[in-house]
């Protein structure tokens, strides 16, 4: 069954306002009760440390995210910009699909455990191959699927092979013109918008589309910076507080300025959002809105060992977002992530498995992937500037 992990002296985040000073045990992936008696096991120092719930990002594609952002906005919906920017002959398209799509799928993981995500959806279907328990971060295995109504005329058969207590995650009303207002409308007369719905950017859903989506008790995953560069504009604040369901997603590099940790400064500048508002969207509403139940998002007795530990200067869990920088992240259980500055404190046993990454603007971090591989990959396609997420990355 595994060994205890003990991790001692850092206060737990309970709630977006409250965190308290608990010993927590690890074992299976999984916390156990608090009260449980912790004799002799591994201990982990995590003293001056504020403990997080693992970050939830509800929509990404993993395998885009070295790629730039492409196209010359604003357009007036999602498929115009799709069109413009569909040239898989011509550079740089050209290039950065010559990377294999496994590596370029675990770059896309590595850049959401940098930002302290340990959940991401991945708007694709899921590959049990590569998504295993190796993989960076976890990615969310349980769900139904449909690119849009423009791309997936079968998306009603999609949505009747989808199970009833799982999500059901289509881009949908992606756009500022008519054709983005009546996405609403022709969702719900093919009969797919109900509370398994999960609408991606919705920046096209005002008015009367708003009330449909909350009539269905569908939910809203929201991408402001992608919106920004594609459309000219996202979700008015108005929305983002109406009581529909919302979480963050960041999107890919194709169109997102960077990671979740990007995202959510973008969404607290363009909708002037508190560090509190913007705690939900990335840990308990994430999880309600993928119907996530075994515990991602909170840390609580019995759920997923998913953490993310931070410099504790006595700020609440919500504060602690507003400048994030992770400095130990663990995901089932296992440290996948630690800053240069924690590494170096000792405490952790250094292991072949971790290798050093550079990210621009963020430092340099320790973890669990072969990243000189990985960039070897990546170089020999598209020569030595690699960018994750829009960041410059090197050994």
């Amino acid at each position: 069954m595994g060994k205890i992990v003990r991790i001692g002296g850092a206060r737990v985040a309970l709630t977006a306002t409250h965190a308290e000073r608990i010993d927590l045990g690890m074992k299976g992936g999984r916390i156990l009760p608090f009260e449980s008696r912790l004799d002799n096991p591994a201990e982990l120092d995590l003293s001056g440390h504020l403990l997080l719930p693992g970050l939830i990002n509800a929509h990404d594609h993993l395998e885009f995210n070295l790629f730039p952002r492409l196209g010359r906005g604003p357009y007036p919906n999602a498929s115009s910009w799709a069109a413009d920017i569909h040239h898989p002959e011509k550079s740089p398209v050209k290039e950065h699909l010559l990377v294999p799509r496994k590596a370029r799928l675990i770059w896309g993981g590595i850049k959401n455990l940098l930002s302290g995500v340990t959940t991401v959806a991945h708007h694709n279907p899921y590959e049990p191959y590569i998504f295993t328990d190796q993989f960076p971060v976890r990615v969310v295995n349980r769900f139904g699927w449909a690119h849009s109504l423009d791309f997936s005329p079968d998306i009603r058969d999609r949505w009747k092979r989808t199970p009833v207590r799982w999500p059901f995650i289509v881009h949908a009303a992606e756009g500022t013109d008519d054709r983005a207002h009546s996405e609403i409308p022709r969702l719900k007369e093919l009969g797919v918008l109900d509370r398994r719905a999960v609408l991606v950017h919705a920046v096209g859903a005002t008015g009367r589309e708003l009330e449909t989506i909350c009539l269905s008790g569908s939910s809203i995953v929201w991408c402001p910076s992608a919106n920004l560069f594609t459309l000219g504009r996202t979700l008015p604040v108005e929305t983002v507080t109406s009581g529909v369901p919302v979480a963050l997603g960041t999107d890919s590099a194709l169109t997102g300025e960077g990671d979740l940790i990007d995202e959510m400064r973008c969404a607290r500048t363009v909708a002037a959002l508190t560090p509190r508002d913007i705690y939900p969207l990335v840990t308990g509403n994430a999880a309600r809105v993928l119907r996530l139940s075994a515990g991602p998002g909170t840390i609580r007795e019995r759920g997923v060992a998913d953490i993310v530990a931070v410099a504790d200067s006595g700020q609440t869990p919500a504060e602690a977002l507003a400048d994030l920088r992770p400095e130990l992240v663990v995901v089932r259980g296992r440290v996948m992530l630690m800053s240069d500055c924690f590494a170096n404190r000792g405490g952790i046993p250094r292991s072949s498995a971790f290798h050093s990454i550079h990210i621009e603007g963020r430092g340099r971090f320790l973890i669990r992937a072969d990243v000189p591989r990985l960039l070897d990959a990546a170089a020999a396609a598209i020569g030595p500037d690699v960018r994750l997420a829009g960041k410059r990355i090197w050994l």
